[in-house]
């Protein structure tokens, strides 16, 4: 009998969004959408998982209001080292907005996407949001425009939202139970008050989904996230998944809650407890029967900017941006050939795949690897200059992007002399909890030792391969040499 060969699913046309098994945008998933659709989707860095490598995104703070409160959310200004949604460092008027999304488009030519998601609501400051995007639908026309909402006030912004060429819009939908809503809002205002509890739960959900389905009336890309909350909303979820499906939803993005104390939330403050990378990859498998499940969100700042996984929002303060002399119509030029690029790359790689790696056995274990790159699609970032990893699963059935972890201190940012490096390291191996291997550029020996004692193997021989193909061929030698059996794989994982 034929032995198996590992490789990827078939990869998605070049109007698909991303490959299969990666954020789910393979031809067969979006045959429900017209084409014209699936081709806004290809350099979405939020709505493609292999877009994300490639293509960078940014967003403009000009929402400071909100009508809605969440247990988890504290939203906060001048907050340089925090990186989660609702944090900014200053907030902008519509006309800075603009300025500065042209200062970044020319710096950094492949950024693709602006949005607008807060540090409010966005539709709860419509003349601040509608503003910006006037403007920059005039002055940036090749740049897309999205809008991230709660969605209490979606119903009434539908319409304006499609004068402005958006056609990708997120809505935070975290149950569609006013029960489980009541332990997530303390309190929404509406029509001029506040309404508290269940009440005040049961119109957000009415308007949710009364926004979500106009939307896809009107060919609107929906994404839906939500923000898992262990013993609230966990088991949940998978309703709200399969709902937002029957209503013509496009992307499940299933996000961990954050409530470090520090933070200042009601959840961070009375303990409770975050969802472990194992809950969140079960619910995420668990909900995409019924999704295509984004996994390669980072939970960006209000004003984050740059690739996914970095932000640059330091280099583009208003300050900064006065000392900048922009040439834009030049700026327009070099994006387009960026893009155009870019665009074929992404095309080859779907057309041609991951090169097929044979496997001298028809059954195996499932083992999770970490990654560490910059972009690109490329093993290509040192071990010790990784903020991030990404994660795949690999078995003889194939590989699949899981997510990314992120890592509090870089190892090579870390004082050696004092102890802070080996600080550092202990927290990115309790990171990369539960994988079997980790591929990088290169890695030095002392944390080459302590990956292999703690049952992760290192590995640079596979530096400057495309992901996909470098993570089977791991595999592949892993299998070859012993180091990979079922035994050791679950418990690693059930660790």
């Amino acid at each position: 009998m034929d032995l198996p060969v590992l490789f990827n699913d078939p990869p998605a046309s070049p109007s698909g969004g991303c490959a299969a098994n990666s954020c789910g945008s393979s031809d067969d998933q979006l045959g429900h959408l017209p084409e014209a659709i699936r081709d806004k989707v290809f350099n979405h860095p939020c709505y493609s998982e292999d877009a994300h490598h490639y293509f960078a995104r940014m967003h403009v703070a000009v929402a400071p209001a909100c009508n809605i409160q969440c247990h988890y959310c504290n939203r906060k200004y001048d907050c340089a080292n925090e990186s989660r949604p609702g944090v900014v460092s200053e907030v902008l008027s519509p006309e800075q907005a603009v300025k500065k999304v042209k200062a970044v488009a020319a710096a950094i030519p492949q950024m693709s996407v602006l949005g607008i998601a807060g540090p409010g609501d966005p539709l709860a400051n419509p003349q601040r949001t509608f503003d910006t995007f006037r403007m920059l639908s005039e002055q940036t026309p090749d740049i897309k425009l999205c809008v991230s909402t709660n969605g209490l006030s979606l119903p009434e912004s539908v319409e304006e939202l499609s004068k402005h060429n958006i056609d990708h819009v997120t809505i935070t939908i975290n149950c569609v139970d006013p029960e489980v809503g009541a332990k997530i809002y303390p309190w929404i205002f509406w029509q001029n008050r506040r309404i508290r509890g269940i009440e005040a739960a049961r119109i957000l959900i009415e308007q949710q989904q009364r926004g979500l389905e106009m939307l896809v009336e009107r060919g609107i890309l929906v994404k839906v996230n939500s923000v898992l909350i262990p013993g609230v909303n966990d088991e949940h979820l998978k309703e709200v998944s399969r709902i937002v499906k029957e209503k013509g939803a496009f992307l499940h993005n299933v996000m961990p809650l954050i409530a470090e104390a520090e933070h200042g939330t009601f959840y961070g403050l009375t303990g409770q407890r975050e969802p472990s990378h194992a809950e969140l990859q079960a619910l995420q498998d668990a909900c995409a029967g019924d999704m295509n499940m984004m996994r390669h969100c980072r939970q960006c700042r209000a004003d984050a900017v740059g690739l996914l996984g970095e932000d640059r929002g330091a280099e583009f303060t208003l300050d900064k941006i006065d000392a900048m002399e922009i040439d834009y119509a030049a700026a327009m030029e070099t994006r387009a050939r960026v893009h155009a690029d870019i665009a074929e790359e992404l095309a080859q790689r779907r057309q041609h795949g991951p090169a097929p790696v044979p496997i001298l056995q028809a059954s195996g274990p499932t083992a999770l690897m970490a990654v560490a790159t910059k972009g690109g699609g490329l093993v290509n970032e040192h071990f010790g200059h990784a903020r991030e990893f990404l994660i795949y699963e690999a078995s003889p059935a194939g590989v699949r992007f899981i997510g990314h972890r992120r890592v509090e201190t870089p190892y090579c940012e870390g004082d050696s002399s004092c102890g802070e490096g080996e600080s550092a390291l202990a927290k990115i191996i309790d990171a990369l909890e539960g994988c079997r291997a980790v591929l990088c550029a290169k890695v030095g020996y002392e944390p080459w030792s302590a990956l292999e004692n703690a049952g992760i193997q290192p590995n640079g021989e596979h530096a400057l391969e495309p992901i996909e193909e470098a993570v089977l061929a791991l595999y592949q030698e892993l299998l070859e040499a012993g180091k990979l059996t079922d035994d050791v794989a679950q418990q690693r994982q059930s660790a």
